[in-house]
C-alpha cells in the first residue's frame, strides 16, 4: 500500500501538471487572440485616438499642425451650418428608408415563404441586388433617372403623365427620393432574407391552433406572425439605422450633394473635408476641422445607438 506521503506527492504531482497544462492553453489562447488584438488596437483604438487628438489641431497634412484648442467645435456649432443640414439629410434620408424597407421586406417575407420553384426564383432575383457594388447601382439608378434619356422619363412621356422630362437630379427632395429609393433597392434583399429565417423557425402549431379557433389571415399576421418576429425585427432595425448613417458612396455616386450641397449627407461632408474634393474646403485638406466633425457625429451615433438600445430592451420585455 502507499503510503501517505507517496499520496501527498502524486497528488501534489498531478497538480502541478494540471497548472502547466492550463497555463500552455492560455498562454495558446492568447497566441491565437494576438492578431485580432494588434488589428483592433491598430486599426480601430489608434484612429480614434487619432482623430480625437487632431480635432483641436489645424492641420493640412502639408503644413505644421497648429493647435487652436476647442476652436474647430466653436466653428462646427456656431458657423458651420450646412453640417447640420447634412446631419438632417442624413436622418431623413435614414427614416425614409427604413419606412420603406422594412415594411416592404416583411411583407415579400410573407408572400415568398413557401418553397416553391417560382418563390425561390424571386428570392434570388430580390437579394442579387445586395452583391452588387453600391458604385454600381448609384450609376444604375442616375441612369434610370436621368433628365434627357432616361428610362422613367421616357416611361412617364409614352403614357401622357409629363410632356418633358424631369429633372431629378436639380430639386434637392427628387434627389433624396431616388437616393432613398436605390438604398433601398439595394438592401431589401438582405432583410428579406432575414425574415425569411425568423418565419421559417416559427412553429407550425400555433397557426393550427388559430386557424381552429377560426383567426384569418390577417388576425394571425398581427397576432402570431409580428410578435413572433420580434427578435429579427430588432436585427433588421439595428442594420437599418447603422446603414443609414453610414450612407456615403451611395451620394457620392447619384448625386454628389448636388444640387448646391443641398442633398448633402453627413459622412459625405465630412468625407470632403479630409480629402480636399469639394470647394468647401477651401482646396486643402482640413484634417483638424474633418477630424472635430466625426468626433461629434461619433457622438451623435452614439446617442442614437443608447436611444435604440432602451426601445430594444423594452421590445424584450414585450416579446
Amino acid at each position: 500500500m502507499a503510503t501517505y506521503a507517496e499520496k501527498g506527492g502524486k497528488s501534489k504531482k498531478s497538480l502541478f501538471n494540471f497548472k502547466s497544462s492550463r497555463s500552455s492553453d492560455t498562454l495558446a489562447a492568447y497566441i491565437m487572440l494576438a492578431p485580432m488584438l494588434i488589428g483592433f488596437f491598430l486599426f480601430t483604438i489608434y484612429p480614434i485616438i487619432y482623430v480625437i487628438r487632431y480635432a483641436c489641431f489645424d492641420y493640412d497634412g502639408f503644413t505644421k499642425a497648429t493647435y487652436t484648442g476647442l476652436e474647430n467645435f466653436v466653428r462646427l456649432f456656431t458657423r458651420d451650418k450646412a453640417y447640420w443640414i447634412s446631419v438632417l439629410n442624413t436622418f431623413v434620408v435614414s427614416l425614409g428608408k427604413m419606412a420603406i424597407e422594412i415594411p416592404l421586406a416583411l411583407i415579400l417575407a410573407v408572400l415568398l415563404n413557401s418553397k416553391t420553384r417560382i418563390n425561390n426564383f424571386f428570392r434570388t432575383a430580390l437579394f442579387l441586388p445586395t452583391m452588387i457594388s453600391t458604385a454600381i447601382i448609384g450609376i444604375i439608378f442616375s441612369n434610370i433617372f436621368s433628365s434627357y434619356n432616361g428610362i422613367v422619363n421616357q416611361v412617364l412621356i409614352n403614357l401622357g403623365f409629363i410632356n418633358q422630362g424631369v429633372n431629378w437630379f436639380g430639386s434637392k427632395w427628387l434627389a433624396i427620393f431616388i437616393v432613398v429609393i436605390s438604398a433601398v433597392w439595394s438592401h431589401i434583399g438582405m432583410n428579406m432574407i432575414l425574415f425569411l429565417m425568423g418565419l421559417q423557425s416559427v412553429p407550425k402549431d400555433i397557426y393550427e391552433c388559430a386557424d381552429i379557433d377560426g383567426a384569418n389571415s390577417v388576425q394571425k399576421f398581427f397576432k402570431i406572425t409580428v410578435p413572433m418576429l420580434g427578435p429579427v425585427m430588432q436585427t433588421v432595425l439595428m442594420l437599418a439605422i447603422v446603414e443609414g448613417m453610414k450612407l456615403s458612396d451611395l451620394v457620392l455616386v447619384l448625386t454628389n450633394g448636388q444640387p448646391g450641397g443641398s442633398t448633402e449627407v453627413v459622412m459625405t461632408y465630412i468625407y470632403k473635408f479630409f480629402f480636399s474634393t469639394d470647394a468647401m474646403s477651401a482646396g486643402l485638406p482640413q484634417y483638424g476641422y474633418a477630424s472635430a466633425m466625426a468626433v461629434v457625429t461619433a457622438l451623435i451615433i452614439g446617442l442614437i445607438t443608447i436611444i435604440y438600445l432602451k426601445f430594444s430592451k423594452k421590445m424584450n420585455n414585450i416579446y
